[in-house]
């Protein structure tokens, strides 16, 4: 946002999670052949896609002369109007309502505009958009927005600076229904608004209402309208200057009259009005194709599709510089060269970097000036009721080839500069039957669009074959997880997932797609032994030379010295919970390989834990183990609320060796209550006596009306059988067997613990 615009280029390369700082600063900005090396997460999250409308074939005006173009229906939105009515746009020019899924022509803006109207001309021709009034239900009004061409171009004149030899035009039109309530469209429409275009590309993509808006609201009513570069960002700066609306996102307010043209407003908020030299109507700039927003409460998100290599979503604002076409994403963009993005300059400022963002990465040998087939599509925050493990989760895709994204809303946040995590959750029909959208479409190009209802309910588009579906559940693929945790189960490991083409790394079974490396012993940590029903690897941790000093212990985690963004879950928690299965194979602790005495052992046997946001690799947020406490060792939970605050241990009763005889498997559990001060322990699902060894109030929760949570820092990872899982030391190493770990966000009740042991048992 424009608040964060002052960052240093080295403040910007660091939050953007893009690079390490560097030791010194670059004299020049560099090529770089990567931009976004990670890939999106592979995500325990499966999504059932019902089919839920079928729309006719209907053709481009004229025939159209790119095969692109050839399609069933070219659907390109579904929306609410704000009686509920379902409306949907095809781009060949047809207007329909939708009951129970069946079209209905509304109305005929193809015909309407006859015989300038054009939707065989590139990709976004044709009818694009359609937004109605929030008070359309008192007023009737409803605006779209098409292209134009022949003999528009001599006739008719755009109200806005045009680009030179203008071959297109982009229309925005007000209709006034007689009746609001009518199934069919009859009224008055007039002209509010005309741009021109010299491309056939990069037009006027969406318009709409902030749907949050209500009456009174300086926003309520205000027309938000996304044009396009037409096709001239990468060759000259028109999408940088204020004083033409191309590649720039606009603000009007169709009832007011204060513009040039008289037919619209200019609102006195824009961050422009007024200025001289640049355009009023401007809300946010330097876009070289803004083809997708909406907003979750008053964050505008915008798909915003690159021209070498970054797809990204963005957190718009009003008067934000998303640096097209001196910047691409967060890199450096150079006219002269078209086959790399650099590094930002040193004296980089001024501009808003993406908040989630992927890559082309075209196949080997693809030309270096081609197009990989990439461009993303924007989507929506999930705020419906019927499916809550979407909640606050940022669906959106890529158009070509269909492929399915989310993020997590709350990690889409500029203040912290990292960009979100990106996962890709798996398909299924109504049968449970794993299908891709390629599948669904019929089609290798999806064209793919995603639509909202007005319960917020989500739904995705194919222009190929004219369909929509539904998405009707969202559930995780973990048949061994209690339904009631799922939710909040943030990371989940059962040791029978290795990354393909990288079996020293375990895939994350959970939400957040955290994979953990295998340290020292790769491959061979996973071991067949049966934990519980339907298990059949476990991992393996011990420690490997107890006579020599070194980092050679097995054991499994991850570390991040910046924070694992992955694991944000746990910022500003209330509560954690880890559990799983363990069996404990040798005596413990095990000896100190730090020192020549065969009779010092280490005080602790490391279980598994989530690492602070300041660990050095040891300090954690949460984590369940066995420590000396008063010359005893105990199984213990053991967490600090604050980063580099105090600690907190809660210490079973029982003697450690009758919670975790050799050679047996046990399910241990520990629940971290922050706002409460308490923590509990659990045998095969059993509650186990315990006491604080703490007095006082080290997590600092007394005093403070308000929920007492962890500090808003990402945690540096999470740590299994041993600590410092970055490999640079040894401390607790155990001579064990974990399976089914799981790790939560917030704090299982007695019953689910239970529950959950008895479901796999």
């Amino acid at each position: 946002m424009s608040a964060f615009r002052s960052f240093t280029v080295a403040a910007v390369l660091v939050l953007t999670g893009l690079y390490a700082p560097p030791a010194v600063a670059r004299a020049e900005p560099a090529p770089v052949d990567d931009p976004i090396p990670e890939k999106p997460t592979p995500s325990g999250l499966t999504l059932t896609l019902e089919e839920f409308a079928s729309f006719p074939k209907t053709e481009t005006i004229p025939e159209p002369t790119d095969s692109r173009l050839v399609r069933w229906a070219r659907i390109n939105y579904l929306g609410a109007m704000p009686d509920g009515r379902l409306f949907a746009n095809d781009l060949n020019g047809k207007l329909y309502l939708l009951d129970q899924g069946r079209p209905k022509e509304y109305l005929d803006v193809g015909a309407a505009f006859a015989p300038d109207f054009v939707s065989g001309r590139g990709l976004g021709s044709g009818f694009g958009f359609a937004a109605f009034h929030p008070g359309f239900a008192r007023n009737g009004k409803l605006y779209t927005v098409h292209t134009e061409w022949g003999a528009a171009l001599t006739t008719k004149t755009p109200d806005l600076t045009p680009q030179p030899d203008t071959r297109f035009h982009g229309v925005i039109t007000e209709w006034t229904a007689t009746d609001p309530r009518a199934d069919v469209f009859s009224g008055t429409r007039k002209e509010i608004l005309r741009l021109g275009f010299n491309g056939q590309i990069h037009g006027i993509q969406q318009i709409d209402f902030r749907p949050s808006a209500r009456r009174g609201d300086q926003d309520y009513g205000l027309l938000y309208i996304a044009a396009g570069d037409g096709g001239r960002g990468a060759s000259t700066d028109d999408p940088q200057n204020l004083a033409i609306p191309h590649g720039k996102i606009l603000r009007i307010d169709p009832s007011g009259t204060n513009s040039a043209n008289g037919r619209y407003g200019v609102p006195a908020a824009n961050p422009f009005a007024g200025e001289p030299g640049k355009l009023g109507e401007i809300y946010s700039y330097g876009m070289r194709d803004p083809h997708r927003f909406s907003w979750d409460g008053d964050r505008l998100f915008l798909g915003h599709i690159g021209e070498h290599a970054i797809e990204a979503v963005y957190d718009v604002g009003a008067g934000d510089n998303l640096g097209w076409s001196e910047r691409e994403g967060p890199f450096l963009f150079d006219k002269a060269d078209r086959c790399h993005l650099y590094t930002l300059p040193d004296d980089d400022a001024g501009y808003t970097y993406p908040v989630a963002a992927y890559d082309h990465d075209p196949p080997p040998g693809h030309p270096c000036n081609a197009d990989s087939g990439h461009a993303i599509v924007g989507g929506f925050v999930y705020r419906g009721t019927r499916l809550p493990l979407l909640h606050g989760k940022y669906l959106f895709g890529d158009i070509v080839d269909g492929q399915v994204f989310f993020t997590v809303a709350a990690h889409m946040n500029e203040r912290t500069g990292r960009r979100a995590t990106i996962y890709q959750p798996k398909l299924v029909d109504k049968a449970g039957k794993q299908v891709t959208m390629p599948d669904l479409a019929g089609s290798s190009r999806v064209d793919l669009r995603f639509g909202r209802d007005g319960a917020g309910e989500l739904y995705l588009l194919s222009k190929a074959n004219g369909r929509i579906w539904k998405v009707t559940k969202a559930d995780w693929t973990l048949p061994d997880v209690l339904p009631s945790l799922r939710a909040g189960l943030v990371a989940a490991y059962d040791f029978e997932h290795p990354l393909p083409g990288d079996p020293a790394q375990e895939r994350d079974q959970g939400l957040s797609g955290t994979n953990i490396t295998l340290v020292n012993g790769g491959a061979g940590m996973r071991v067949a032994d049966r934990a519980y029903r339907g298990s059949t690897y476990a991992l393996q941790t011990r420690q490997v030379d107890p006579g020599t000093a070194g980092n050679d212990d097995w054991k499994a985690g991850t570390y991040g010295q910046e924070g694992v963004p992955t694991l944000r879950a746990f910022n500003g928690v209330q509560g954690v919970t880890i559990m799983g299965w363990f069996k404990l194979l040798g005596q413990g602790p095990a000896p100190n390989s730090n020192t020549a005495d065969p009779a010092d052992l280490y005080n602790a046997i490391g279980l598994a834990g989530v690492l602070s946001g300041d660990s050095q690799g040891h300090d954690v947020r949460a984590l369940l183990e066995l420590i000396t406490v008063n010359g005893e060792l105990r199984v213990v939970a053991l967490a600090r609320r604050v980063d580099g605050g105090s600690s907190q241990t809660f210490a079973a009763t029982l003697p450690w060796q009758r919670i975790l005889p050799r050679n047996q498997w046990v399910f241990l559990a520990a629940t971290y209550d922050f706002d409460t001060a308490t923590m509990r322990l659990y045998k095969d699902g059993r509650p186990l006596d315990g006491s604080y060894t703490v007095s006082g109030d080290p997590w600092g929760v007394e005093g403070d009306p308000e929920p007492d949570v962890t500090t808003e820092t990402d945690p540096r990872g999470i740590k299994i059988g041993g600590s410092y899982p970055q490999n640079t030391r040894e401390q607790n190493p155990c001579d064990c067997r974990m399976d089914g770990l799981m790790f939560l966000d917030r704090v299982a009740a007695p019953g689910e613990i239970r529950a959950q042991y008895e479901l796999v048992r």
